[in-house]
């Protein structure tokens, strides 16, 4: 599929990642206030992506699942979000036509992992060490609804995909998704690490006390 404009970047694409860049800002405050100064920074980075994740769930893939169910699509609707949206489907047309598979994905991220996020929050401000299971959860979670949503488009030749722009192939197909691969990557791999050591000191405490 080829892109149909000539235009790299639009006012609509200076909207929607202006709204991108005023929720990082806002994940950012809410880490400064509701975090201690001598927070570890693996913590207060969790906390900023968690909330910048809650938001991007929220709000505009709330809106894409409001446009996208009970008849209604992305292509056929009005309004500011219908707009972002009718954006990214210039990189990826399934968007626009309610594809079920993307549809069903966006159900559990909105109800499911959006939620999760903010029960995180609330732990690492608890500084509750059971953040790290959940964390292990959701990061588990967004690593396969982000495989689900790529790889039938892969194995079908992409045709819904289109990569001749570079504002669509870079930044709204490699960097807006990639993202969303690499820090539950290492959100796993830091979760892993607290988890796993608690349980060897633990072992380690049953057994001098055996000896």
């Amino acid at each position: 599929m080829t892109s149909n404009s000539p235009e790299i970047f639009t006012a609509t694409s200076a909207y929607s990642l202006a709204g991108v860049a005023a929720m990082a800002f806002v994940a950012t405050t809410g880490a400064k206030v509701l975090l201690p100064k001598n927070a570890r920074w693996q913590d207060s980075f969790t906390f900023i992506w968690l909330a910048f994740d809650a938001l991007i769930h929220f709000s505009f893939e709330g809106s894409f699942l409001y446009l996208s169910t009970f008849g209604r699509t992305v292509n056929s609707s009005v309004g500011p979000f219908a707009e972002l949206w009718k954006e990214y489907t210039h990189a990826d047309a399934r968007w626009g036509v309610s594809d079920p598979t993307v549809v069903s994905l966006e159900i559990l991220t909105v109800l499911g992992a959006a939620p999760m996020c903010c029960y995180i929050i609330r732990q690492i401000v608890k500084d509750d060490p059971a953040r790290h299971y959940w964390i292990i959860v959701l990061s588990t979670a967004e690593l396969y609804g982000g495989w689900m949503t790529f790889c039938p488009e892969w194995l079908t030749g992409s045709p819904s995909l289109d990569t001749s722009n570079p504002l669509y192939l870079w930044v709204y197909l490699v960097f807006m998704n990639v993202i969303w691969v690499v820090i539950p990557v290492w959100l796993m791999w830091d979760s892993y690490g607290h988890i796993a050591g608690s349980l060897r000191r633990a072992q380690a405490v049953t057994k001098a006390k055996k000896n």
